[in-house]
């Protein structure tokens, strides 16, 4: 099949290259000729686990190409993707407008039936406002005569895990209309999607409303796990329980399970911060309060700042004559994203609290260094105090303290002895619970989790 893809960002990027690797001819569409020199040089701007080689294969067999051309864009797809930001705006609700561009083009160029997907999240009625506009720009033309469809299909991809995601899915969400052009339109959805499904059935069709709704929903429900668990992790630590034992205890019942209940310093990235942002404003805007989704979104701010909070307790507000070595700035492993990453927050208290810092990523440095330029635009002489490390053990050489706040596998199994011997104090405060607090303790190193310093823990 013929498929456009409108955005070469994560969504996009990801989706284009997985269809056009089952045989498809996909067409990606970016207005930032800086991505598409970048795309067609054989390289991706963005860090996605196996997604260049996929790239790469599909460029040299045909059937992914890339372009600014907005014209060829709309002539060459018989399915129009549309996966364009949808960033947050001042008051939370989800900024529409390279969503409503993107249609507005579909319809100033289109001379053929076209299905138009919206695979950005999107607020419900969403598709309602994309309709309007392709229809608008039909009439404009003396088109109006034209058909076409507008389908949601919302992405459940997990950044570090998106090529498996998408080729793998456990889901395929679809939202058509009930009319003609609907049944049209999933008949054209269903085809596409069909190598996907010979194992199982795994596509879920509704109305469009309704999976507009599911996207959301689905962060929600993921996020509101994340809060939870993390306030209950605070509470341990005054209680004297230990959250890890607590966690196996309630994830062996089957209707709770393991997945997004383990404690740390909050989420972030792209999805769950703008989603519940998004979704609590939806709801406003319909006389509702979501009082759960509310304090969802405060528990996670204030987790944020858990771990500077331990560190000074201990170190005291003055951290001026101290350095503390950090492992981990993306916001979870296997990317490089920072928006809304925890390690922004840690950052910003220790160096405006007069620290030093050295910090190691496997991939989000240069990122991190973007990021905090923004972050420090009121104060950059802060940055000054800094550094960034090659490997995690030159970052705690003479460090004060460990911070680690991203669970990079490379982070798991430290020398300890080493670890003790290379720090000019053996302290860890550890924002992921990757170690266990006997083996540390007995190791000589004073170990400091998230709902695990118990003195009751059983040995």
């Amino acid at each position: 099949m013929n498929v456009s893809i409108i955005g070469t960002g994560y969504v996009g990027l990801v989706t284009g290259a997985c269809l056009a690797d089952i045989g498809n001819h996909v067409f990606c569409l970016d207005v930032d000729p800086r991505k598409i020199a970048i795309l067609k040089d054989g390289g991706i701007p963005i860090y996605e686990p196996g997604l260049e080689g996929v790239v790469q294969s599909n460029v040299e067999a045909g059937r992914l190409d890339f372009s600014t051309d907005i014209q060829a864009s709309v002539a060459h797809g018989d399915i129009q993707f549309i996966a364009v930001g949808t960033p947050p705006d001042e008051d939370g609700s989800a900024d529409l407008q390279y969503v409503l561009a993107a249609a507005r083009n579909i319809g100033r160029y289109m001379e053929s039936f076209k299905v138009v997907v919206d695979k950005s999240t999107v607020p419900v009625g969403t598709a309602d406002k994309v309709t309007a506009v392709i229809q608008e720009e039909l009439d404009k033309r003396g088109r109006g005569d034209l058909g076409f469809s507008v389908v949601s299909n919302p992405e459940f991809l997990k950044e570090g895990a998106a090529v498996d995601d998408f080729m793998r899915p456990d889901r395929i969400v679809i939202g058509v209309s009930g009319d003609d052009n609907g049944r049209r339109a999933l008949a054209s959805m269903r085809e596409l999607y069909a190598p996907f499904n010979r194992n199982h059935e795994r596509t879920r069709v509704m109305d469009v409303r309704s999976a507009e709704f599911t996207k959301y929903a689905a962060n929600a429900m993921l996020a509101t796990r994340i809060s939870f668990m993390n306030e209950l992790a605070n509470l341990a630590d005054r209680v004297g329980a230990d959250i890890e034992a607590v966690r196996q205890g309630i994830g062996s019942d089957p209707r709770i399970g393991y997945s997004f209940l383990y404690a740390g310093t909050g989420y972030g990235g792209s999805c769950f911060p703008k989603d519940i942002q998004a979704l609590t404003r939806i709801a406003r805007e319909n006389g509702q309060t979501l009082r759960v989704l509310e304090s969802v979104e405060a528990v996670n701010d204030e987790q944020k700042t858990v771990l500077t909070d331990k560190v000074f307790a201990r170190f005291g507000k003055d951290l001026s004559q101290h350095c503390f070595a950090l492992w981990g700035l993306a916001f979870k492993p296997n990317t490089d994203d920072m928006r809304e990453a925890p390690s922004r927050v840690v950052i910003s208290a220790l160096l405006r609290a007069g620290a030093r810092i050295v910090a190691h990523d496997p991939i989000a440095v240069e990122e991190t260094r973007r990021v905090l330029a923004l972050d420090f635009a009121d104060a950059p002489q802060l940055l000054d105090r800094i550094s960034y490390a090659k490997s995690p053990m030159a970052a705690v050489e003479g460090a004060d303290a460990l911070i680690i706040v991203t669970e990079w596998k490379a982070y798991r199994s430290p020398n300890l002895e080493r670890l003790k011997t290379t720090m000019k104090s053996p302290v860890v405060f550890d924002g992921r619970n990757l170690y266990e607090p006997a083996i540390m303790t007995s190791a000589g190193v004073i170990y400091h989790g998230i709902g695990r310093n118990s003195l009751h823990a059983a040995g």
